[in-house]
């Protein structure tokens, strides 16, 4: 029987996944599950939070594949060791507001001095400007939006989509938004 090498695709690359709730780790689990060395950075106290107990079937679905880590981003000692830890990575995944990095010293500016060869991806489910960009935007947040749409199109007799759920984690798999390089 040959040996399957697809899973390790992308052994080659180091990824720092800062990411919560649906979108983001679904995107770190799929280069984690194709090899890449994906490191999960949790806040202390989260204890996966975000998607349920840290030992539950959602969690360990989300975040298979992945080493894990705890650092306080919002201590200088934290930021530091995740700014050293990036000068060695391929891949930076944040689904932060885009305030919310910058407060934290953790944007593209910040992780590109110290690694200009650095893919960083911001998922954002409002976009990182505009009149909504400061907005959270999880998975239940769209959902709310979607079933808003859906009722006003109702109220047109326009046909309405349904399972929205899918595509956002297919487009956001898809379309991050990789930050431009020089």
């Amino acid at each position: 029987m040959p040996l399957d090498l697809s899973g390790q695709a992308l052994a080659r690359f180091k990824v720092l996944d800062l990411t919560r709730y649906r979108a983001g780790p679904t995107a770190a689990r799929q280069l984690a599950d194709w090899g890449a060395d994906a490191v999960k950075i949790e806040m202390p106290g989260q204890d996966g939070s975000d998607v349920g107990r840290r030992h539950g079937a959602d969690f360990q679905n989300l975040h298979r594949n992945k080493r894990s880590m705890t650092l306080d981003l919002k201590a200088p000692a934290g930021r530091d060791a995740f700014l050293r830890m990036a000068e060695k990575a391929d891949v930076v995944i944040e689904n932060y507001r885009p305030a919310v990095k910058d407060r934290l010293g953790i944007d593209y500016k910040s992780v590109a001095a110290r690694n200009p060869r650095i893919f960083y991806a911001s998922i954002s489910g409002f976009g990182q400007d505009g009149p909504y960009g400061d907005r959270a935007g999880v998975d239940q947040i769209a959902q709310g939006w979607q079933r808003f749409l859906t009722d006003r199109r109702r109220q047109r007799h326009q046909p309405s989509s349904r399972f929205l759920d899918v595509r956002i984690h297919r487009a956001c798999l898809l379309y991050t938004s990789p930050s431009p390089r020089d």
